[in-house]
């Protein structure tokens, strides 16, 4: 049996921010990871993990993404993620990278518009919900503490997030948001990204109906 190459593969998961500061300003970037290059290869370190380099306001260490085709300037620019990649490559290495696509940042493009009205182009890629007697639409607590809903003024309505308020989820039942994730994904892939690592993938789908939980001001996640 031929095992893929991720298969049995030894991974290094790297949070960017404190791994390595090239430029001495007390903030890791991408500059840093080529720096190291050399050291984790000797570690015999098949493929690298590297957690949301993407551009961010960093309210949840950058799994609040607000451009998916950016880096976040504290890290570099895209010109030195290119050489990174080429570099991670040349020491025979692979690279994986995190991508969130359960929610975005509220700073996103796609929910400053989204929350603008009800009839925009981007107006159901979002889970938004009418007030139930005045109140939220279920019972569901997020996983930061407090109400899973937050209300938005210029809809007259509630957004879903289960982290953060300043993480919006994404409403997957929305073909068109299914391809914008295919083409955040065709955009790395095709600079020669060798995988990603799905974070909370398993909150895409959320329950028919939204229902109350069991437990009040609950979801478990």
């Amino acid at each position: 049996m031929t095992h893929k190459w991720w298969q049995n593969a030894v991974i290094y998961q790297i949070y960017p921010q404190s791994f390595q500061d090239s430029n001495h300003d007390g903030i890791g970037d991408l500059h840093g990871i080529i720096k190291r290059l050399p050291y984790l290869q000797k570690l015999g370190v098949d493929v690298l993990w590297l957690n949301p380099i993407y551009d961010s306001p960093l309210k949840d260490n950058g799994y609040d993404i607000a451009d998916y085709e950016k880096i976040l300037p504290d890290y570099g620019s895209m010109t030195d993620f290119n050489e990174l990649l080429k570099a991670i490559h040349a020491h025979g290495m692979k690279l994986l990278m995190d991508l969130v696509v359960n929610h975005t940042s509220d700073q996103h493009r796609w929910f400053q518009e989204s929350k603008q009205s009800k009839d925009n182009q981007y107006a159901d890629y979002y889970i938004w919900r009418d007030p139930v007697d005045g109140h939220e639409p279920n019972n569901w607590g997020a996983a930061f503490g407090g109400s899973a809903w937050t209300y938005v003024e210029e809809r007259g309505q509630y957004y879903l997030h289960l982290f953060a308020p300043g993480q919006p989820d994404l409403n997957w039942e929305n073909p068109a948001v299914r391809e914008s994730v295919w083409e955040i994904m065709r955009f790395w892939l095709d600079k020669g990204v060798d995988g990603f690592r799905m974070d909370v993938i398993n909150l895409i789908s959320k329950p028919v109906g939204l229902p109350d939980a069991p437990e009040p001001a609950t979801m478990r996640l």
